[in-house]
């Protein structure tokens, strides 16, 4: 009779000391969670979706008070954005809020005529103007309608642009006569703050509904901005085709009454005025005894801006072929915002024949873009069938084996 008696005891002090267990960790998970702080990131929804491509540390630049926020101001740039996260709910989603809109209708519902008349009343004069200012083949040359949304929450300093969709885009595959379009945006003038929506797979309207919303912004700062959009159609096997642009200065656009829905006419993307695609200076030496090209990429003068933001961040790639088929290749460093650019970079290449007859090199000079593919700025190309300097430095470098040549080019459209 004892030992059923004493197993019972045990039994009852373990499960009450189960119980106590567990509801003690389940208050410290409860109090955990509401003393934590979501991290400060860039938030992209897409369609339900949460996409958070960078990670930033900026707790300070959101939810501070007066005093410290009057301290950064002196230590932050005018133009820096700062980027930040939502809180979400315990399933993982963003909490949906009701915001003061300027038009009854909701964003999902407006058509095209609605989008029309609130443009009348949002745009600048200036954007106007810039819009009559269109060129007559630019208005015969229709490539579709951009529909999008701005908005400012001014509880959370969050800038919020929602980008719809486009309709009557041109068709960039000859064989299937359509497109795969995607959009990318940049907030001006700061060039590195940059997003792309997701590419749709052949279609000439393309509806994206993606909201990209920017933290740390201040609604005095949203002035001095402008909104760049470049509507490209996605190609595997080369460059992506640009179908064109859109560009919105924000000055005189009014968003503290709620959120303000707006549409664009596509325009041809704006073709850089210049001489020329700048100049490369590069020194060759071809050395006879090791069979070995000694590559020296010095200089580059007056490139062109690579888009409406500003300066480039150009760089060189080096490609060396052999019969038309290239057999090595190798890159400098990225000079930052610059238009003349000083690389002093050597780069030794073996030949793989005797002699310099069917060898030639390619110097590519790019602009570096982290959001999407590098755009070529100029090309140049040194051979025995080059024409112009660079068939005559090609000349010398062979008649003059072991001495180092260093001549200026000017660059041709990539």
């Amino acid at each position: 009779d004892e030992i059923p008696t004493v197993v019972g005891i045990f039994s009852a002090f373990g499960l009450v000391f189960s119980v106590s267990l567990f509801a003690w960790i389940c208050c410290q998970r409860k109090s955990s969670k509401s003393n934590k702080t979501p991290p400060y990131k860039f938030v992209h929804v897409l369609k339900g979706v949460d996409i958070y491509p960078e990670n930033l540390n900026s707790k300070k630049k959101f939810g501070a008070d007066d005093k410290n926020e009057a301290k950064n101001k002196s230590a932050m740039p005018k133009n820096s954005l700062h980027l930040d996260l939502e809180k979400r709910d315990l399933n993982g989603n963003f909490p949906k809020t009701t915001t003061k809109m300027q038009s009854s209708p909701d964003l999902e519902n407006s058509s095209p005529k609605h989008f029309a008349e609130r443009k009348k009343d949002s745009v600048s004069p200036d954007s106007l103007k810039s819009i009559t200012s269109l060129s007559s083949e630019e208005k015969q040359e229709k490539l579709g309608t951009l529909f999008f949304s701005l908005e400012y929450n001014f509880e959370k300093k969050a800038f919020v642009v929602n980008i719809k969709e486009a309709r009557g885009l041109p068709a960039m595959d000859e064989q299937s006569m359509t497109s795969d379009p995607y959009i990318k945006m940049t907030i001006l003038p700061e060039k590195k703050h940059k997003v792309k929506t997701r590419v749709l797979r052949k279609t000439l309207d393309p509806a994206f509904d993606e909201t990209f919303t920017f933290y740390g912004i201040p609604y005095s700062q949203i002035q001095d901005l402008t909104l760049h959009f470049m509507v490209l159609s996605f190609d595997r096997f080369s460059r992506d085709d640009v179908i064109g642009e859109v560009l919105i200065p924000l000055a005189g656009i009014e968003l503290s009454q709620g959120r303000l829905l707006m549409d664009r006419e596509i325009i041809k993307r704006n073709v850089r005025k210049s001489s020329g695609r700048g100049e490369l200076l590069v020194s060759l030496c071809y050395q006879s005894t090791t069979n070995t090209l000694t590559v020296v990429v010095l200089k580059a003068r007056h490139l062109p801006k690579s888009d409406v933001s500003g300066l480039s961040d150009p760089y060189v790639k080096v490609n060396l072929y052999h019969a038309k088929k290239r057999i090595s290749k190798k890159k400098t460093h990225v000079k930052k915002c610059t238009p003349n650019a000083v690389f002093n970079e050597l780069f030794v290449f073996d030949i793989p024949c005797e002699g310099l007859d069917d060898i030639s090199i390619e110097f590519l000079v790019l602009d570096s873009d982290r959001g999407s593919r590098n755009e070529v700025i100029g090309r140049l190309t040194l051979g025995s069938s080059a024409e112009g300097t660079g068939g005559e430095h090609w000349k010398e470098i062979c008649e003059y084996p072991r001495r180092q040549i260093a001549k200026w080019h000017m660059l041709c459209d990539g």
